[in-house]
């Protein structure tokens, strides 16, 4: 009997304000949602899509570190993925819309090093075929 109410007390601990998420009262000013970057198109200086981001990197202290762009293919076939550092990817408003640009052109993103992803493992790994 005396486990049964050991095991109630640690418990009821385990629901204390100890273990509360910690909640924001605001919003930081200069922050964008996820969704400014994931699936959007990227474009060369020249206005050109070079590829699209399919995932967002983001390292264990919640920076956003690499953009997984997929370039080359058509619908989706003879796609390959290859990784942007985030601060290579700009945004800019032109014609009151916002695109995501980068200074590389199509060719060189399909001659970059091509990545795949391992949904068993949910990680980023080189393509070696």
């Amino acid at each position: 009997m005396k486990r049964i109410y050991a095991l109630a007390a640690i418990v009821a601990a385990m629901g204390t304000t100890a273990f509360a998420a910690e909640s924001m009262s605001s919003l930081p000013q200069d922050s964008w949602t996820i969704t400014n970057y994931y699936k959007q198109n990227v474009y060369d200086k020249s206005q050109n899509s070079i590829g699209k981001i399919d995932d967002v990197l983001i390292d264990k202290s919640g920076k956003i570190t690499a953009l997984m762009v997929g370039v080359g293919g058509f619908l989706g076939a003879g796609e390959k993925d290859v990784a942007l550092p985030f601060s290579a990817v700009k945004s800019e408003k032109k014609n009151d819309k916002w695109y995501l640009t980068a200074d590389e052109t199509k060719d060189s993103l399909k001659n970059a090093e091509g990545y795949k992803y391992d949904s068993a493992t949910t990680t980023w790994s080189r393509d070696t075929k």
